[in-house]
């Protein structure tokens, strides 16, 4: 059957395409039937989308439930100041309906769950993983894996990124890679780490070109490969990855065959851990006001400390605890508040003093950030 011919503004769109040998009008055709969905339009998300718009790849599938926040402007590109409290799937799909009308876009303002992701994966040729957390990437990964469907993953932290293509039928996954997740609260989020601003559009160029090779079936995909950038000193390493006959998910004997609950896997539930008792702001405010006796321990880092800090707490980073157990004996008996940036250092931080022994410990809610919106405007955000 002799290829289908553009339209005549088509042609004009996609000319530098067309003159590639390597695309020309086959792999635009190809990428005009494309359809791709992206886990994320955030850091990420966003450039990806916008880069495989201008391909014009034929069918976008946008996931993401968060509205655009002010904090979001740093690095996600395709919102602004005006977009403040939309839904970000809203915001890109009119974004790329004004960049290119041959693109579809189908928006899906939810979580990605176990109980949701084989169906919303099901229709799709390629998945973008573009998640920054761990519970999403694993469930990504395993219902790629479940699905017989290639997963282009990426991922930033402060100054450095990794980008590789997972295809469990042709390679490794995400699970030969990181069998297991690191324990809550050791990798802090960009939220609490921070994240140079460029690097998410970096990794989402590679991964839009990872993509784009997968559909046009051009030159040497990162199969088996992880390129990882570091920005400060602006070089990029490659790793060999290899399959693991072991792997639980596509292994030689795979122990997983269904979506499992990935954010008791990643620990956030913490099992059968001492529950940890929560304040809120307001609680700790009042607190505060009525002269209560606690202690209010900060276990962020002497950088985020400098950008914002609650009055009176003192400062330990969670990386120094239990090298400094010792200098909080004399708070033993006392009730110890502890917070952190967003309230998941501080959860570990609680943990572990737990099973120091001491028994009244208490975790921040929502950290500094929440104290900043609920009871201390004076607090910058960061």
């Amino acid at each position: 059957m002799s290829a289908v011919l553009l339209r005549p503004d088509q042609a004009e769109r996609y000319r530098r395409h067309l003159t590639l040998p390597e695309i020309g009008l086959d792999g635009q055709q190809k990428l005009l039937g494309a359809h791709i969905l992206l886990i994320g339009v955030g850091g990420l998300g966003c450039p990806v989308a916008q880069y495989l718009a201008a391909a014009g790849v034929g069918r976008l599938g946008l996931v993401d439930p968060d509205r655009v926040d002010a904090s979001n402007l740093q690095r996600q590109v395709l919102y602004g100041t005006a977009d403040l409290g939309r839904l970000k799937v809203e915001v890109a799909r009119d974004r790329i309906a004004a960049m290119n009308p041959d693109v579809r876009v189908d928006v899906f303002d939810t979580k990605l769950t176990s109980e949701n992701a084989l169906e919303l994966l099901r229709g799709w040729d390629i998945l973008i993983d573009g998640s920054d957390n761990f519970p999403t990437r694993y469930l990504t990964n395993d219902a790629c894996v479940l699905l017989e469907k290639p997963n282009v993953h990426g991922s930033v932290y402060r100054f450095e990124g990794q980008a590789t293509v997972f295809d469990a039928r042709r390679g490794p996954c995400y699970r030969c890679l990181f069998p297991e997740p690191p324990p809550p609260g050791q990798m802090p989020s960009c939220a609490e780490a921070g994240v140079l601003g460029v690097l998410p559009g970096m990794i989402a160029m590679i991964q839009a070109t990872e993509a784009i090779k997968l559909v046009t079936g051009i030159g040497e995909p990162l199969l088996g490969r992880l390129l990882q950038l570091d920005a400060l000193e602006m070089s990029f390493s490659e790793y060999r990855l290899r399959k693991d006959p072991e792997c639980p998910v596509c292994g030689e004997h795979p122990s997983v065959t269904k979506l499992i609950d990935y954010e008791g896997f990643c620990g956030i539930d913490h099992g059968a851990a001492p529950a940890i008792a929560q304040l809120s702001a307001s609680e700790l405010h009042a607190m505060r006001l009525r002269g209560e006796d606690f202690v209010l321990l900060d276990v962020r880092e002497p950088s985020e400390a400098a950008l914002a800090y609650i009055e009176g707490a003192r400062l330990l980073p969670l990386g120094q605890l239990e090298a400094r157990f010792g200098e909080l004996t004399a708070w033993k008996e006392r009730l110890i508040v502890v917070h952190c940036h967003h309230g998941g250092r501080s959860a570990r931080a609680c943990a572990l003093l737990q099973e120091k022994g001491f028994a009244r410990v208490s975790n921040l809610r929502g950290g500094i950030d929440e104290w900043s919106l609920s009871v201390d405007a004076g607090v910058p955000r960061y």
